[in-house]
């Protein structure tokens, strides 16, 4: 190779190494910043591509949770009024069965109606205030539930709803209903049991739709938290990794400012060759 200053080869392929590192260097210190391997797709077009992808999956998933969040609550309250519908029953039959006894005066008989009306008005307001973010399962007429089940929202889960009005399917109670006289009370009995026996069935659908829906948000859940993990691996860094590879390229640069230091000062020698 020829001495010449005008051509070191020397400095430029210390310079080309030189430049090499701090590349490398910067990549590094990069992903330490933010703590991704892949933070772009200029850094890996496929694998942030596919990230990106999981990531949409994963925020879908944030609005089923919601959706089955808000369904089960809505299920729960329609479970409380249900609950106390069958309570209020309970009490009714045991007035009704009470005022069957022929041998009861007038005051008590009339005392025992009182209390089997408002037992039954009772009923008609647990059915309207079992509502949750306008929504009421077991009035007549009342709201079927259909919650988002994935992520595409082709998939829903259902919870029918259930009538627990007076004079409904199930409570065959009327709203005008009492037991006024023996023969009324006497048929009343049957009435409300058979009343206590529908809101049971009702309440165990019910109760299976909320455990289903519970059960499914559990599932969503730990989806959520595998796309969430599977990403991760795609693009977050290993720190310790690139924490060791900083300090390597740290000590490579400062090799690389010697070594070009060592190219540059060798043109001078030339000088001692026109002394």
């Amino acid at each position: 190779m020829p001495n010449s200053v005008n051509t070191n080869v020397g400095a430029m392929v210390a310079l080309q190494n030189l430049n090499s590192t701090q590349s490398d260097l910067m990549t590094v210190q990069n992903r330490i910043n933010t703590g991704k391997k892949v933070a772009s797709a200029k850094d890996n077009g496929a694998i942030w591509a596919i990230a990106q992808n999981q990531r949409s999956t994963s925020g879908s998933l944030n609005a089923v949770k919601d959706s089955l969040q808000r369904s089960q609550s809505t299920v729960d309250v329609a479970v409380a009024g249900g609950e106390a519908v069958s309570d209020l029953l309970l009490q009714m039959k045991e007035k009704a069965l009470a005022a069957s006894d022929s041998s009861l005066d007038a005051s008590s008989r009339t005392a025992l109606n009182e209390d089997f009306k408002a037992l039954r008005d009772q009923v008609g307001k647990a059915v309207t205030n079992a509502t949750f973010n306008g929504v009421n399962m077991i009035k007549s007429g009342g709201n079927t539930i259909a919650a988002l089940a994935d992520a595409d929202g082709t998939s829903k889960l259902t919870v029918s709803a259930q009538d627990l009005s007076l004079g409904g399917a199930n409570v065959t109670v009327a709203a005008t209903d009492s037991i006024g006289t023996q023969t009324m009370a006497q048929n009343m009995i049957a009435t409300v049991a058979t009343s206590i026996g529908n809101v049971s069935t009702s309440l165990s659908q019910l109760g299976t739709g909320s455990k289903s829906l519970t059960s499914h948000l559990t599932f969503v859940g730990k989806l959520q938290d595998s796309i969430d993990a599977g990403v991760g691996n795609l693009v977050d860094a290993d720190l310790a990794k690139e924490s060791a590879r900083l300090t390597s390229l740290q000590t490579k640069q400062q090799l690389g400012v010697q070594a070009l230091s060592i190219a540059n000062s060798s043109s001078s020698g030339l000088l001692s060759l026109f002394r």
